[in-house]
């Protein structure tokens, strides 16, 4: 596996997956499963190395791919809304049917998972914010940006553009051997996802197991805000020493985490 992973990659010498990671390990005795959901810019893609750990372990791990995004690019449109990307979650459980899971949102990814939630509660025993917004019922992406992004944001609609610019990696300060990787994969964020009120009952907060984990090296308010947030409703958090892309930064410490939250 290690060595399909690297060719994969075209990144052996960085030694993305660790021996020990890549290693068959004996399946545990119950299995667990995951729908990781990345975040704006990202795809699937994203979540390889923990997903790669995690199935070594014998978990089920779905890692699915917001349309518009990674492998999906080619399904940008105008038209793509944060139902479009709640109904890309909802549909794993729909068409998959996996119960007891993890659902694991990622920056962005808060949005379509904390919508998502409402739609597919009974499926879901934990869910984590990774370094992510936790937007409440009535908000919208575009309230989480400043007077001069909102200025932006509709000015670039009213301009007919449908998507946002790619930043490069060490905005999420990505680790050097990894930006290579991680450019090369990121692709434009649909722009109409900004502009829809989010609909929630309170669903997030029935699920037996919340965890926020904040990734204390990427400086952003809003997570600080989530992350407080989570610590005064109960919620078990952790506070991690490292840029925002933990999956790609820090796949084993955050595989450990996510098995002992579910």
């Amino acid at each position: 596996m290690a060595q399909l992973s690297r060719r994969h990659f075209g990144l052996a010498s960085a030694g993305l997956l660790s021996a020990g990671a890549a290693r068959a390990q004996t399946p545990p005795r119950s299995p667990k499963t995951f729908v990781l959901v990345h975040g704006a810019w990202h795809g699937g893609w994203c979540w390889t190395l923990v997903r790669d750990i995690l199935t070594a372990q014998g978990h089920h791990v779905f890692t699915p791919t917001l349309t518009g995004l990674g492998e999906r690019s080619h399904l940008m449109s105008r038209d793509i809304t944060l139902k479009t990307h709640i109904d890309d979650v909802v549909n794993v459980f729909a068409f998959e049917y996996p119960k007891e899971v993890c659902l694991v949102g990622h920056s962005y990814g808060g949005w379509p998972v904390s919508g998502a939630i409402e739609k597919v509660l009974p499926q879901v025993s934990s869910i984590v914010y990774l370094d992510a917004f936790m937007p409440e019922s009535g908000q919208k992406v575009l309230d989480y940006q400043t007077p001069q992004g909102i200025a932006d944001f509709n000015a670039a609609w009213e301009r007919g553009e449908v998507s946002r610019s790619v930043p490069k990696a060490t905005f999420f300060h990505v680790k050097p051997e990894r930006q290579a990787w991680v450019d090369a994969k990121m692709t434009p964020q649909p722009l109409g996802v900004s502009f829809m009120p989010l609909e929630l009952t309170g669903a997030r907060n029935k699920v037996a197991k919340r965890t926020y984990i904040r990734a204390a090296s990427f400086k952003q308010p809003h997570f600080d805000t989530g992350l407080k947030k989570a610590k005064d409703a109960g919620w078990k958090t952790y506070e991690l020493n490292v840029g925002h892309d933990v999956m790609v930064d820090e796949p084993e410490q955050l595989a450990k985490i996510l098995i002992e939250n579910t």
